[in-house]
């Protein structure tokens, strides 16, 4: 082998290797935009939504229509609850005279958010006055009108 052509194998080597650690960062960033889209939506839609500001507006947007939640109950039966029927319950639960909006401040963390694709799940931690009150696994998925929140199973903690 020629110094020439050592020179341009090793030269073809490492246009290969940042060729790939471009591609590699090229793919992470367009994980992290799914997760940056993911976030924001869980917030508008489902915490601001559905919890802190009870914007029925903002879950209509973020929710699939065909969207439940999916919780086990006391009796070891599964209990369902469709989208119409938790916005409606907000609904009349703002209407309610003894309705104080200030009592609706919710804290959450993201404990997950995993992304394959146009499918992902998301762990979401719920607190109120400091207390931790559900752990939340919603399942998403990107459609043609963007990232959806499809649905809900959780996991209500015990009362303090």
């Amino acid at each position: 082998m020629t110094k020439r052509t050592a020179g341009l194998a090793a030269l073809t080597v490492v246009s290969v290797l940042v060729l790939g650690a471009a591609a590699a960062a090229f793919v992470e960033s367009e994980a992290d935009v799914a997760r940056n889209e993911i976030e924001a939506l869980i917030e508008a839609s489902y915490i601001n939504g559905a919890f802190n500001d009870l914007d029925t507006k903002s879950m209509k947007e973020g929710f699939h229509p065909v969207f439940k939640i999916y919780g086990a109950q006391k009796d070891g039966g599964l209990q369902q609850l469709q989208i119409d029927d938790w916005i409606a319950g907000i609904e009349k639960r703002k209407a309610s005279p003894d309705f104080d909006p200030k009592d609706q401040k919710w804290e959450h963390r993201f404990a997950l958010v995993d992304v394959t694709g146009s499918a992902a799940v998301a762990k979401i931690e719920l607190f109120k006055d400091g207390k931790h009150v559900y752990t939340d696994y919603l399942s998403l998925l990107k459609l043609g009108d963007g990232w959806k929140i499809t649905d809900k199973v959780y996991y209500r903690h015990a009362e303090s």
